[in-house]
């Protein structure tokens, strides 16, 4: 990853971009969002947050449930013209309250509605995985740079404090020089009817959920980006959950300085954690990527010190991410984590899946 993108973020400066020609630059008011998908995650995370933010509001929702888009639309003092279904989710263009759409749907439905809310002329927050293949990544970034709109990544870890702290500590040689990074992510997914565990929806399995966090603490930990990727999977298929997905992977990531990672993903174990050993020292943070309650802690062969990090830029990450798109458009620069970000998470896990269903390694 770029340094200098880098420092814009472990600085806390995301929030404080240079002004530019955005057509939003005129005026102060937060910026609106049109939410879709009203799962839990768009409906009992995403949503509740608009209370922190300072630059961003709650606009118009998008589901295929009308009595539940209308029960949220009142809670939310909205009226039924912020209502859309899928089906006359176009019609959104014409909405000026809506800036910004934010994508909360299953994984394999992100590029055609990212590419809709662009042509649509609206800029673009998409969660992550950014989409379930290369090609998909490729077409999103086309139609934003195409529509003259952003495109950013939920990678809403990039502002949350103890890892935006960890990274610092990590660029600053607190552990000395970065020889080895380990991260693990998995969660008992029990349910063998949920859309993760579906091909069509997902892309894959564990690797395209709690996988994508391991990667990106791979990357970010060290700064740098894998050269090369070896992996491996352990899967029961007689188990009806994982009829179509995989449960586990494990592969290792080649650095250009040396470095190591060795990351996981699994749906059939609870892990959250990351660690970073150097020379001199390790960095850890476990559990490392929850919504709240992660902890850190710093030392030489243990948790000798435990970190409490500063307060970061915003009341939570989800409202830092949601005020750092908003600012993004309004100043007229590229979010921290753009769609080439979400492009360079799936060009590396394509590598996964490859170097694990050919058994070697595979250069990137």
């Amino acid at each position: 990853m770029e340094i200098g993108r880098r420092d814009i973020l472990l600085g806390s400066a995301a929030l404080l971009l240079a002004p530019g020609g955005s057509a939003c630059a005129a005026t102060d008011r937060p910026l609106g969002y049109a939410i879709v998908g009203l799962g839990y995650y768009g409906l009992n995370v995403i949503i509740p947050q608009f209370v922190n933010c300072t630059h961003s509001r709650l606009a118009a929702v998008v589901s295929g449930d009308r009595a539940k888009a209308q029960r949220v639309a009142r809670e939310h003092g909205l009226s039924d013209k912020a209502i859309y279904s899928y089906a006359d989710f176009d019609t959104i263009r014409d909405n000026p309250d809506v800036d910004i759409v934010y994508v909360c749907l299953p994984n394999g439905m992100h590029a055609e509605y990212t590419i809709r809310a662009a042509r649509a002329g609206k800029h673009v927050l998409c969660e992550k995985p950014m989409a379930i293949s290369v090609a998909e990544c490729e077409a999103m970034i086309a139609a934003c740079r195409k529509a003259d709109r952003k495109l950013m990544i939920g990678y809403r870890c990039h502002f949350e404090a103890h890892n935006l702290e960890a990274m610092r500590l990590a660029r600053s040689g607190a552990a000395g020089k970065i020889r080895y990074v380990r991260s693990e992510h998995g969660f008992v997914q029990r349910d063998p009817t949920k859309w993760r565990l579906k091909r069509a929806l997902s892309g894959g399995g564990s690797l395209m959920d709690m996988g994508i966090y391991s990667l990106q603490a791979a990357r970010y930990m060290t700064g740098e980006e894998p050269v090369a990727v070896t992996a491996r999977e352990s899967t029961d298929r007689r188990d009806p959950r994982f009829t179509e997905v995989e449960d586990m992977i494990d592969w290792t990531l080649e650095f250009p300085s040396g470095a190591m990672a060795g990351c996981l993903s699994m749906y059939s174990a609870n892990q959250n954690r990351i660690l970073l050993m150097g020379d001199t020292g390790r960095i850890e943070l476990e559990p490392a990527t929850r919504y709240d309650g992660n902890e850190m802690w710093t030392g030489k062969d243990g948790r000798e010190r435990k970190i409490v990090p500063p307060p970061g830029p915003a009341k939570t990450q989800f409202a830092g991410q949601l005020d750092h798109m908003a600012q993004s458009v309004r100043r007229g620069q590229e979010p921290i984590v753009s769609g080439e970000e979400g492009l360079r998470d799936m060009r590396i896990v394509e590598a996964i899946y490859r170097s694990a269903r050919e058994g070697r390694t595979i250069r990137l």
